[in-house]
């Protein structure tokens, strides 16, 4: 039985995400699976990544195949490089502790190099933020400045015909000479 590391599709349509499974490689993409030991979520970003790192590890000693893309997703997570850290501990280039510090100061530089990542994303995002809300200040001060000046017009108007009703007014009600009228 040949068995193989590989995705499997979950989620709904347009949202996928994925489950790192080992599973026959007769099987159906989505079907039957051995074991699962991870996931993916390429929705996010940075890609959410979450892999058992000792029980890839051990799929993959005992001769289960990823495909290409669950390769590079347990090379991103560390997997291929404990094995190999693992295989010179068994050539006797070094011993396990030197392996597993080594294993160590790889995920604390990948770590940091993530949340480098996060920052960078989260600090272009405010900045956008500020500036679309500066775009958006500047245009509420010039539709305020248009309103303001139409109202100051209308006042304006409004004054002028009060005065123009006022000087109308004015003649008609001053006393006008009384004629008798012939009948």
């Amino acid at each position: 039985m040949s068995v193989k590391i590989r995705l499997t599709r979950r989620g709904r349509k347009g949202y996928a995400f994925y489950h790192i499974v080992v599973a026959d490689s007769r099987a159906p993409r989505d079907g039957r699976y051995i074991e699962r030991i991870g996931s993916y979520n390429p929705n996010t970003n940075p890609a959410t990544i979450e892999v058992d790192i000792d029980k890839a590890l051990k799929w993959i000693n005992n001769g289960a195949q990823p495909t290409d893309t669950a390769r590079s997703l347990l090379s991103a997570k560390g997997v291929l490089m404990k094995k190999h850290l693992l295989e010179g501990v068994k050539k006797g280039a070094f011993d396990e502790a030197e392996a597993e510090r080594r294993f160590q100061l790889w995920l604390d530089e990948k770590a940091a190099k993530a949340q480098a990542k996060k920052e960078q994303l989260d600090s272009k995002k405010s900045q956008a933020e500020k500036e679309k809300l500066a775009q958006e200040a500047k245009v509420n001060a010039a539709r305020a400045e248009k309103i303001a000046k139409k109202k100051a017009e209308q006042a304006a108007e409004v004054a002028e015909e009060a005065a123009s009703e006022e000087a109308t007014e004015a003649p008609a009600e001053s006393p006008a000479s009384e004629e008798p009228q012939a009948e």
